[in-house]
């Protein structure tokens, strides 16, 4: 998920000022969606993006200003196809962006609603920040208040203007838990990271689950039941199994079956899958629940290499995101 609302906030605890720039719509052909975030702080620092190319640093000037000036903006750009590339607009494209300076006196965006917004996404908690571009208000709404219309946004994760109201849609950042530090983990987890998944690794065997392997990645040595507890599986997770070990994949596959993860795969052949799913049986599962899970795990692309298998394993994950 683009941290730019997190820098935005800690610029303007550090006394350095802050403005947010928002992608609010967009024709034809644009290489950031509506939502795309840059943050500027006063001294002209950057973090995120709205497009690219000279569109940036007009987006800084504008940003700068409205720091000067308190107020709001909203800024078209449209190019030709001739000067398309020279700024990132690819076959002539045309975006808008919200540029909203942070500060105590309206119009500007509010610190308070910048913070709670922040904490919220911090708290995976799904959010929508709902601005009035006519009259500069704003608010946030949780997703359990949201009505029919917004809980579909939610669902598709689609921010964009309803009206004279931009929504901004602020769902957790897409998660991939993996049980079992295997082989086939590793490229998996560096994978989903480039794909904008934040992955866990977990596996109560320190000598699978060590920073030597999985460099930089936080690590998990709980069992699985009791580690997928304490991350909280919801809605935006998906969890793969790759043991093979029915003590370590089953408590995970019984504790993620009881969430509402979007994509549960196990790994395993269709004998090892015809076995797991008599012991789930065993253990109460009804058959709907059993049709959850993804086994054996990955597209059907015949994979061989772990790398290749972690390939299959993402683009199952994928398509089960986006296609349902």
């Amino acid at each position: 998920m683009q941290d730019s609302p997190e820098i935005a906030l800690e610029w303007l605890r550090a006394g350095r000022g802050a403005a947010l720039a928002t992608v609010i719509e967009t024709w034809g052909s644009a290489p950031r969606p509506v939502g795309s975030q840059l943050a500027v702080s006063g001294a002209g620092e950057i973090a995120g993006s709205v497009s690219g190319g000279c569109v940036e640093g007009a987006v800084v000037a504008e940003a700068l200003e409205a720091l000067e000036d308190g107020r709001p903006r909203i800024l078209t750009f449209g190019v030709s196809d001739d000067d398309a590339f020279a700024v990132g607009l690819a076959c002539g494209g045309t975006i808008r962006v919200l540029v909203e300076p942070v500060g105590a006196a309206a119009p500007a965006l509010s610190p308070d609603l910048l913070a709670a917004l922040v904490a919220a996404r911090a708290a995976r908690r799904p959010v929508a920040c709902l601005t009035d571009l006519a009259t500069w208000d704003r608010r946030l709404v949780p997703a359990p208040e949201a009505d029919a219309a917004l809980a579909e946004r939610f669902r598709a994760d689609r921010s964009g203007p309803d009206g004279d109201t931009f929504v901004a849609i602020h769902n957790p950042p897409l998660r991939l838990v993996v049980v079992g530090a295997v082989h086939i983990a590793q490229p998996l987890v560096a994978m989903a990271r480039m794909a904008g998944f934040d992955p866990a690794v977990v596996d109560p065997r320190a000598a699978f689950a060590s920073p030597e392997r999985f460099p930089g990645q936080p690590l998990s040595h709980d069992w699985p039941d009791a580690a997928l507890t304490a991350l909280g599986l919801d809605a935006r997770t998906a969890v793969v199994t790759l043991t093979h070990d029915p003590k370590l994949d089953d408590p995970a596959i019984l504790t993620a079956l009881g969430a509402p993860v979007f994509y549960l795969g196990c790994l395993g052949s269709t004998r090892t899958h015809a076995k797991r799913l008599e012991r789930l049986r065993a253990a109460g599962v009804a058959e709907a629940e059993l049709a959850r899970l993804r086994a054996p795990v990955g597209l059907p692309i015949g994979a061989r290499s772990p790398a290749e298998i972690a390939v299959a394993i993402l683009a199952q994950i994928i398509e089960t995101l986006r296609k349902g």
